[in-house]
């Protein structure tokens, strides 16, 4: 008989990262209530229907639900109040998205400014490195129309 050994489908993507970052005319406090509301999203991506949650803090899980009918569920992996960052891991989507790890964070330019930074690696989950580009443009244009509208809510 096989022996079985521990086995898990969440990795760290090997596959591309993007990055979206805005300044905003607000203090890091402010804008932390913003991006660092993990349940809070839909606020500033206007794709979301809603998002149901389960747990608080670290090792809660979100289970955001997409007008157009698609899910995604991510683990929050860590979270700092002070330092203002958070990242988390997709566990599952009906989007071609293979692993996918993301940060947001927020650093205090000085007391009326502040840059919000969305971080994301991933990889998509079928159609290798032919479907990079195309994968890659789409997570850049998801990211930075949503940190536009962050910086939009705020200033």
């Amino acid at each position: 008989m096989q022996t079985l050994q521990p086995d898990t489908l969440i990795n760290n993507p090997d596959g591309c990262q993007v990055v979206a970052s805005v300044k905003i005319a607000a203090d890091a406090a402010s804008v932390w209530s913003i991006v660092g509301n993990f349940a809070g999203f839909p606020l500033f991506i206007p794709a979301l229907s809603h998002i149901e949650m389960t747990g608080s803090g670290v090792r809660s899980v979100r289970k955001k639900l997409f007008k157009d009918g698609n899910v995604v569920i991510e683990q929050l992996n860590a979270r700092d109040e002070q330092a203002m960052y958070m990242t988390w891991s997709l566990i599952y989507t009906s989007l071609n998205i293979g692993n996918l790890w993301a940060a947001m964070q927020v650093e205090a330019l000085d007391q009326h400014q502040a840059r919000a930074t969305w971080t994301i690696r991933a990889e998509p989950y079928t159609g290798g490195d032919a479907a990079l580009p195309g994968f890659q443009a789409f997570l850049q244009g998801f990211a930075d129309d949503a940190m536009n509208n962050v910086h939009n809510l705020l200033e």
